[in-house]
């Protein structure tokens, strides 16, 4: 209906209607010639013409008012997860709960507008009762309650379920914003049962091979006091650790520290068990699996040498602080013994020497693809080092020698140099240099210049090459021992900057980088069987420019054998798979692809793990769901009793339709039927007059 006719709108009316009434006396108040019926019919279609065209030009704009009822929404939320239908209290009639439920939402649907939704690890609509998810997650709902229904019409929210809410947390904080009574059914048992789980385990993700790693077992057990268990650690079906475990109490916790070795390469799985006991609830939590990535990062580091040095002294203890290396030193005819392919960086420390050039060994370095860190000092042979490599020329002479400070390269960026650590650099005691220009040939990545005195140059000091995938470092000066001492004088500690130093310049030298031109990694190592799980790929040509042109086919192994074949989708530049979800397991993968007339392959393995979570508590949390109710005007109802919600619901004042007021402004130009009306009447007044002689 309108509400735009007030008392203001009718005295404009009459006025707009007293000047169409004056307009229309003016134009036929003394007109003799025309019938008396005539005139007095144009005579109102002039007055209504105008008054009509007045009416327009005062009042633009009419505003309209609607009313429309909302009826109450009542939200019921059905907890769909294992724990509602594994663990249930003496009595309970699954079937009968099932038909009142759905009896409540028919009975409520006659007087409200009933929103169904079950929830578990996902939040879908309508009734599921087959409590198969793999978690039980409130706050999802909760969440997607509010985001759905904001400044709805939400009368009341029935959430049935156990308490027990093992991911997003706590549903309590968010419940206030949907600002409706909330009314919980208590499903589930709280009476305890007589189980033993493995409630949780803290482990390293990564750890070296053949080093000892420490995994923290937490053992519980409810109503089993005096029960005996037997706790054991397995991985590749092998038992590589067992202890007794005596339970001392009904409420028992005890976190069992598990020393053990890491064997093998790759990810490896590890089997944490407990014995089960007699009559306990379920044994589904006595197991979990871990996985840990092996990592052989040993790196094997050479320092040749024509004879000792405080320098190697410093540099080989630099080195071996980091568990990860180990490190030789060769002297001389030492070297004839070694295998340069046997290590991951060889450290040439002023080789080739005045006294013993190495050129046998150096050869051999040579020929195959091993990074080189280059020192030169006093006793270099520069014109034998400018002939052994084409990198970098010396030319100069070591019979003069000079003193030159470090300055760091702000522009480096193969490793990190924090500001603290520059400025220490900086303040080192300065190096000796053979006289002479540093000439590079090719692209170099500067860490270090030298600095004479206080003048800053542009030649460098510590920088790096890589020449055909084979990295290499320069060091222009010796001294290297006069900076930890220095460090160490003044810190009155362990030369922290030093050693920092020089582990990262090895540690960069030493680490391969990967040339392989198709590459096929899952996103994770390992995936919850609930999740997606999404592989990646990637192909370079001949120029190592990544292409997707070709298609990328791979084949899912389980350990039964049972394979699953895809074909990777395409990105922008690269390829991506999402296989779904997968039965828990251990998976191997093999893809191919065919770019010219060249085959590739890459394989790899991941995990899909059985989720335990839901097993893990089941002892329903009735207390966490009366303060729901609570919180929020609400209250609790056992399963048993839940049909009263009816009544209460109905004979609760506070859900009630809602109607909203919609006011709507519009033109009176979007009127069509106003102008038509208009142009009508002049179109029959001029008709008139002009037949009557009047025009």
């Amino acid at each position: 209906m309108s509400d735009s006719f007030n008392l203001y709108t009718f005295l404009s009316l009459f006025l707009c209607l007293l000047i169409g009434v004056f307009f229309a006396w003016l134009l036929y108040g003394k007109t003799k010639d025309l019938d008396k019926r005539l005139r007095y019919g144009l005579a109102a279609a002039r007055a209504v013409v105008v008054t009509a065209i007045g009416f327009l030009l005062c009042f633009p704009l009419i505003r309209s008012v609607s009313y429309n009822p909302e009826k109450p929404i009542i939200v019921i939320g059905q907890d769909n997860s294992l724990s509602v239908g594994n663990i249930t209290p003496v009595g309970f009639n699954k079937p009968l709960y099932e038909q009142q439920m759905q009896r409540l939402a028919k009975e409520l649907s006659e007087q409200y507008e009933v929103r169904i939704y079950n929830f578990s690890d996902s939040v879908k609509t309508g009734f599921d009762f087959s409590n198969t998810g793999k978690l039980s997650n409130a706050a999802q709902l909760i969440t997607k309650l509010n985001d759905e229904y904001l400044n709805r019409n939400v009368g009341a929210v029935i959430l049935a379920s156990d308490g027990i809410f093992n991911r997003g947390g706590s549903p309590l904080y968010e419940l206030n914003k949907l600002k409706a009574p909330v009314y919980t059914i208590a499903l589930g048992d709280t009476v305890p049962k007589r189980d033993l789980l493995i409630a949780n385990i803290n482990h390293n993700s990564l750890v070296y091979r053949d080093n000892d790693f420490t995994i923290e077992v937490q053992a519980q057990a409810f109503e089993a006091k005096g029960a005996e268990s037997q706790l054991s650690v397995s991985t590749n079906g092998k038992k590589v650790y067992e202890e007794r475990l005596s339970v001392t109490s009904d409420a028992f916790v005890k976190n069992i520290p598990v020393k053990l070795k890491a064997i093998g390469l790759g990810l490896q799985k590890y089997t944490v068990q407990l014995s089960p006991l007699q009559h306990e609830i379920s044994e589904k939590n006595n197991i979990q699996h871990i996985f840990i990535d092996v990592i052989d990062a040993k790196q094997k580091v050479l320092i040749a040498a024509a004879g000792p040095h405080p320098d190697i002294t410093a540099l080989k203890q630099a080195i071996s602080l980091q568990k990860n290396f180990e490190v030789k030193v060769a002297l001389a005819e030492e070297l004839n013994a070694f295998r340069p392919e046997d290590y991951g960086l060889v450290i040439l420390y002023q080789l080739p020497s005045m006294v013993y050039d190495a050129s046998a060994f150096i050869n051999k370095l040579g020929a195959v693809n091993v990074a080189v860190w280059h020192i030169l000092g006093a006793q270099s042979n520069i014109n034998i080092f400018n002939q052994l490599q084409k990198q970098v020329r010396f030319s100069g002479s070591n019979n003069t020698l000079q003193e030159t400070f470090s300055d760091v390269n702000a522009g480096f960026t193969a490793f990190d140099l924090d500001k603290a650590m520059a400025k220490q650099i900086t303040g080192f005691d300065p190096l000796q240099v053979p006289f002479g220009n540093v000439v590079v040939n090719g692209n170099s990545a500067v860490v270090l210049n030298q600095r004479i005195g206080k003048i800053h140059t542009d030649y460098p000091q510590l920088f790096f090459m890589v020449d055909n995938g084979k990295k290499t470092g320069f060091l222009i000066g010796e001294g290297l021992w006069k900076w930890k001492l220095s460090e160490a004088g003044e810190a009155q500690q362990e030369p922290m900057v030093f050693n920092s130093l020089i582990s990262k310049i090895v540690q960069y030298l030493s680490v391969k980088d990967d040339k392989r031109k198709f590459k096929v990694y899952a996103a994770k190592n390992t995936f919850d069987e609930n999740e997606n799980v999404l592989l990646n790929g990637v192909l370079y040509n001949d120029s190592y420019v990544s292409v997707n042109a070709p298609d990328v086919s791979i084949t899912l192994k389980n350990d039964a054998g049972k394979a699953f074949k895809f074909l990777f989708s395409r990105t922008d530049a690269a390829y991506q798979l999402d296989a779904g979800t997968l039965p828990a397991g251990n998976y191997t993968y093999s893809a191919t692809t065919v770019l010219g007339n060249k085959n590739y392959a890459a394989q790899g393995v991941f995990y899909v793990n059985a989720m335990v979570a839901e097993y893990q508590q089941t002892v329903a949390n009735h207390q966490l769901l009366n303060t729901m109710s609570a919180q929020t005007g609400g209250k609790m109802y056992m399963p048993q009793d839940l049909l009263k919600l009816v009544d209460v619901i109905k004979s609760n004042d506070q859900i009630k339709t809602l109607s909203y007021e919609d006011r709507k402004y519009q033109e009176l130009i979007n009127f069509k039927w106003l102008f038509l009306l208009i142009m009508a009447l002049l179109t029959m007044e001029w008709f008139f007059r002009k037949r009557n002689g009047e025009i």
